[in-house]
């Protein structure tokens, strides 16, 4: 802009401008003068900007007219205060912008023609005597200008000539730049606070994905730009697009504009920093695309409280926010304003093309062709009574400035020329530089009551009024005021209104808050959009961007907020898991209770002696602990329970099989020995039988011990045997400490006793039953390897099932009771049958020599082998037992 204001100052010297040289071309911009012993200049934007090759267009009633009167009514107010500037006479230099930067920038060089050194020494009049030239206006300090871009182009200018400015309406916090701008000065606060203050907005009603909307210019591109950078620094707020309006807009561009903007159609807040012929266009651009309701406009202190703007959009333009420095109706403006007439006010030179603007009428005026269906106006009309009215919004600003530039004055003339009357030569010029000292120290009360004052910028404090346009339930459609804005947000959220009366705030959200349990994935280089994800498994939500996995013990909550601990479980007494094994051990443990107490009973009665008394006994303990353990391992474990059970597991199995083995071994010896030699075979004695027995069973429980030493048994809870997918049906197990793999081990004992013993059985299987057990303990160990084979693929097979522990324990139980019940009912049922049933049966036989029997024996043995089908042995031998 400097560059700029330079190029301008260059033409204007080579084309020699002084006071009267554009009145002889005749281009001499228009102007209002009004006279005084101090000039102020003026800029004012009468005119909004004109179509391509126009500088100006239509007459702005609010912004140009209202703000221009202002003007000139607090210079009536200042002259007429005996007590301000007193005998000092404050006059005018008003200028129009015509909305338009580069326009203003060739009206403004009007201020500083004064300022300009002209060299006349070569021009004499004709009697030889130098000219008189009149001395040219000097414009002490400019008041405006109004959008800021305007202001920016005029403060170059002003600040080479060191002419201090005060504007009431410009914002743009590129002004805040002491370095840059150190001549202006404003009566509005930057919209570095207006852009914090819509910001806060923003907030409070939950947006967080909005669009930005700017004209081009500083005004709106500096806006936007304090506000993407405050709400960077503050985060939580994402800017979905930002879309400048071009100055001189193409046809066609507005409805582009609004298509980009439905690109991203969740961000429907929108955030505006435009002129008032901008915002009407994007308005009526939203409703052509049938989109009215859609967008939620936030609009800054250019939009402000103006009916203009929204004229004939008013359902587009409902429930937009918008917001206003702080600021009051002036009465005695209303008062003075409306009094305005076409004969007190002549000296407003457009003020007639106002009056045929507001009235609607048209005033026949020299070189003007009287348009026709247009009524001709008749002077009588007034303002407020015969056409709307309502006070523009910077008037209040407008004579504050007039105001701060005049206490500025005030004081300088009372340090400079104490006791004088008038201007006295220390003011005579005004120093611009010291001025603008004075213009910064001021601090009075101004218009609206509020205190006006400058900080070292040149900007005033931050006050804002938010409004809301509101059309349903409420008698008048207008702004309504929602809130304010001093250093903090005041917002009376209930009080806002939407589209159809609705008092819900509509959302303006990327993406909407994740479910119960769902976490954020981030959308990249988006902070403000996301996926939601579900914390699946036994994860839970440790924060609202990550799942993580529950403790071992513990399964997440149904809404995934959290953790909760695992149910614990074991097998119950009124399981069908349990009742099945439970039953077959009762019944096992009552048919052993009646094979023990029978052969008490009938104990030297010949079958019961001949059975083996004592290996019998020992072998029904045996059966009978393996009926027990079904208890232990269904109860509830503890301790002692674990204890018990790495007891009696094996124990109960390898006495059944240490016993049988015995009896198969001393039979098979007996026979094979009888081959060789009468002489009967050592340890085949009942006291030799035992203590074989209880040495074959003492290494069953010598392990165990060990086993106690090495690992002493205790519970555990076993959270991983239960964990299906869906967490709802985890479960803890508690059971004992005895792994898959020891459970074997521990059973491995008796399976190598069981499978030695049907060894034996199948090499007596050739001795004839009528002389030994060998047979009815061949069947059981035949059966007994098949039940156990069918247990190990049920078993291990059943590893990966949720109901591990429960299928696992009633196959193992079942397997033995199964197991002892073949025993059980092959060795002992049929005897106990006969000593019952048959007691005849039950008598004591001939008793034979060892060599007798054996003799018997091999030949029984050499004629089943000529004659199987010849049933062999009619005589009955048993062979003493007793011995």
């Amino acid at each position: 802009p400097t560059y700029q204001a330079w190029v301008r100052l260059l033409w204007l010297l080579l084309v020699g401008v002084g006071p009267g040289s554009r009145a002889q071309q005749g281009t001499q911009p228009q102007s209002i003068k009004i006279e005084g012993d101090i000039t102020l200049g003026g800029l004012f934007p009468v005119h909004s900007r004109g179509p391509a090759g126009v500088p100006c267009g239509e007459v702005k009633k609010e912004k140009g007219i209202h703000r221009l009167e202002a003007m000139m009514y607090a210079l009536d107010q200042i002259n007429s205060d005996p007590d301000l500037l007193p005998n000092i006479t404050l006059g005018a230099r008003i200028l129009d912008t015509c909305s338009r930067d580069t326009y203003a920038l060739e009206q403004s060089l009007t201020f500083v023609q004064a300022l300009i050194q002209k060299d006349n020494s070569d021009v004499r009049c004709s009697n030889g005597e130098p000219p008189i030239i009149p001395k040219p206006e000097r414009v002490v300090g400019v008041i405006g200008a109004s959008g800021s871009s305007v202001s920016i182009m005029v403060a170059n200018v002003l600040r080479l000539f060191a002419i201090p400015q005060i504007s009431y309406a410009s914002t743009a916090p590129e002004l805040s730049d002491n370095s840059r701008y150190e001549f202006f000065s404003r009566v509005v606060p930057p919209d570095s606070y207006q852009a914090q203050a819509m910001l806060d907005i923003v907030k409070a009603m939950g947006w967080n994905y909005v669009s930005t909307l700017a004209s081009e210019g500083n005004y709106g591109e500096s806006g936007v730009d304090a506000f993407q950078q405050i709400s960077r620094e503050a985060g939580g707020l994402c800017i979905a697009q930002s879309i400048k309006i071009p100055r001189e807009p193409k046809p066609g561009e507005f409805d582009k504009i609004i298509k980009r903007l439905m690109e991203t159609s969740n961000a429907r807040g929108v955030i505006i920093f435009a002129n008032e012929d901008d915002i009407k266009r994007v308005l009526q651009a939203a409703k052509k695309s049938n989109l009215t309701g859609h967008f939620l406009f936030v609009g800054s202190d250019s939009w402000g409280a103006k009916i203009s703007p929204i004229q004939d959009q008013e359902d587009v333009a409902e429930g937009a926010v918008t917001i206003l420095p702080k600021r009051a109706s002036i009465d005695g403006f209303d008062q003075y304003f409306t009094s305005r007439s076409l004969e007190n006010n002549r000296r407003n030179i457009w003020f007639a093309e106002f009056w045929e603007d507001d009235f609607k009428c048209k005033l026949t005026r020299p070189g003007i062709k009287y348009e026709l269906g247009r009524r001709k106006c008749t002077g009588d009309e007034r303002i407020s009574r015969d056409s709307q009215y309502e006070q523009e919004g910077k008037v209040q600003f407008v004579i504050d400035a007039v105001y701060a530039m005049a206490h500025a004055l005030h004081s300088m003339h009372t340090d400079l020329c104490p006791g004088s009357m008038g201007v006295c030569d220390k003011m005579d010029p005004v120093e611009g530089r010291m001025l603008l000292q004075y213009i910064h120290g001021v601090n009075f009360n101004g218009s609206a009551g509020t205190g006006v004052m400058f900080n070292e910028n040149g900007d005033a404090p931050g006050r804002y009024d938010i409004f809301q346009y509101q059309m349903s339930n409420i008698s008048n459609p207008g702004y309504r005021n929602i809130g304010q804005w001093t250093n903090h947000l005041r917002l009376n959220l209930e009080e806002m209104q939407w589209s159809g009366g609705d008092r819900k705030i509509p959302e303006s959200v990327c993406s909407f808050p994740c479910e119960s349990g769902e976490r954020k994935k981030m959308v990249k280089g988006v902070p403000c959009c996301w996926h939601c994800e579900l914390c699946d498994g036994y994860q839970y939500l440790l924060d609202e961007f990550t799942c993580d996995m529950c403790p071992y013990d513990m399964r997440p909550l149904k809404n995934r907020t959290g953790c909760r601990p695992t149910p614990i479980i074991k097998l119950e007494w009124s399981s069908p898991w349990a009742i099945i094994p439970v039953f077959l051990a009762i019944l096992g443990i009552l048919a052993t209770t009646g094979v023990i107490a029978t052969f008490i009973r009938f104990n030297d009665t010949p079958i019961v002696r001949a059975s083996g008394r004592e290996l019998s006994y020992v072998l029904l303990t045996g059966i009978f602990l393996i009926y027990l353990i079904t208890f232990l391992m269904i109860a509830e474990p503890s301790v002692a329970v674990c204890a018990f059970r790495r007891l009696f597991l094996g124990l109960g199995m390898c006495i059944s099989y240490s016993a049988m083995l015995t009896k198969t071994n001393r039979i098979y010896r007996i026979f094979e020995q009888g081959k060789k030699s009468v002489t009967p075979p050592k340890f085949i004695s009942p006291t030799s039988q035992l203590i074989i027995t209880f040495i074959l069973i003492s290494v069953q429980l010598l392990g165990v011990f060990i086993w106690f030493g090495v690992m002493p048994p205790h519970t555990i809870i076993d959270y991983e045997e239960q964990k299906p997918p869906n967490p709802e049906f985890a479960r803890g197990v508690l059971k004992c400490d005895m792994s898959d793999l020891s459970l074997i081990l521990c059973l491995s004992y008796s399976l190598v006793l069981m499978i030695t013993c049907t060894v034996y059985a199948i090499k007596s299987r050739g001795v004839p039953e009528t002389f030994n057990e060998a047979k009815p303990i061949g069947f059981t160990m035949y059966t007994t390897c098949i039940v156990w084979l069918a247990f190990v693929p049920i078993f291990f097979g059943t590893a990966q099932s949720t109901e591990k522990m429960f299928i696992q324990t009633t196959t193992l139980t079942v397997s033995m009771s199964l197991s002892a019940t073949v025993s059980l009912g092959m060795l002992y049922i049929p005897k106990v049958y006969v000593i019952i049933f048959h007691p005849e049966q039950n008598v004591q036989k001939r008793k034979r020599s060892f060599k007798a029997v054996v003799q018997a024996a091999t030949v029984s043995t050499r004629l089943s082998q000529k004659s199987s089908d010849k049933q062999n042995g009619e005589s009955k031998i048993e062979p003493d037992r007793s011995q």
